[in-house]
């Protein structure tokens, strides 16, 4: 790996004996990649490690990933019987996700459904979206609305209903509204630092173990952009 190891570079959105969450920047990885560099996955391995003076393997679960230009909430499983608890809860649809989105372009309506059919292009690392369904799709589907404006752009709220690849990316692409700052999915420049101006805001869910109603929320990035919009 070719980064230096820092604990300080994250920041704890939440944690107790079962969980605990993260407020990814724009540029992790949540896990490893061919680049060799240091992923969030590690970052938090170690802070438990040094928090809680473990020697040796320190278990810690991927609940569900992140692409590495967007920011925001990423929970992980400290114990095995939360990650199976956890995985089976976001793979029955039973976890709330909300994104904020910053867009150059306004959507045709202020709030509505999107239903798009998602083809992954493994080779390109992209999400292709159409109308209907077609040989290899799968559904999409989020719901959106407008939350602000500046002078250039729009602030869209979104609830994700189903969890595809880039989907949000892809679908916002398909509306007319790439996201600021992704070039992949057709925003005409890029951002200092290469980050995407989307952000996993919220993750709400009942706690796989303590059984109670459990609502994590995500500062947004310390930027300009942002600031217009929002203060935390």
């Amino acid at each position: 790996m070719t980064n230096d190891l820092s604990i300080n570079d994250i920041s704890i959105l939440y944690e107790d004996n079962h969980l605990i969450a993260v407020n990814k920047v724009n540029s992790e990885l949540v896990q490893g990649d061919k680049t060799g560099d240091i992923p969030l996955a590690e970052k938090v391995r170690q802070y438990i490690r040094i928090k809680y003076e473990k020697q040796g393997n320190v278990f810690l679960g991927v609940t569900h990933r992140l692409d590495r230009p967007v920011s925001g909430a990423v929970l992980f499983a400290k114990t095995g019987k939360a990650l199976s608890r956890m995985n089976t809860l976001f793979r029955n649809s039973e976890i709330k996700k909300n994104y904020w989105a910053i867009v150059k372009n306004r959507p045709p309506e202020n709030e509505g459904a999107l239903i798009h059919y998602l083809v992954r292009n493994a080779a390109q690392n992209k999400s292709y979206s159409h109308e209907t369904e077609v040989a290899g799709s799968k559904k999409a589907i989020l719901n959106y609305k407008v939350a602000g404006m500046s002078e250039n752009y729009y602030l869209l709220e979104i609830e994700l209903i189903t969890g595809r690849h880039h989907q949000i990316r892809s679908q916002l692409s398909g509306l007319g509204c790439p996201v600021k700052g992704d070039l992949k999915y057709g925003f005409p420049r890029s951002n200092k630092g290469g980050g995407i101006d989307l952000h996993a805001r919220e993750l709400s869910f009942i706690h796989p173990v303590r059984k109670e109603q459990l609502t994590i929320i995500a500062p947004t990035p310390k930027d300009e952009i942002w600031s217009i919009f929002i203060n935390t």
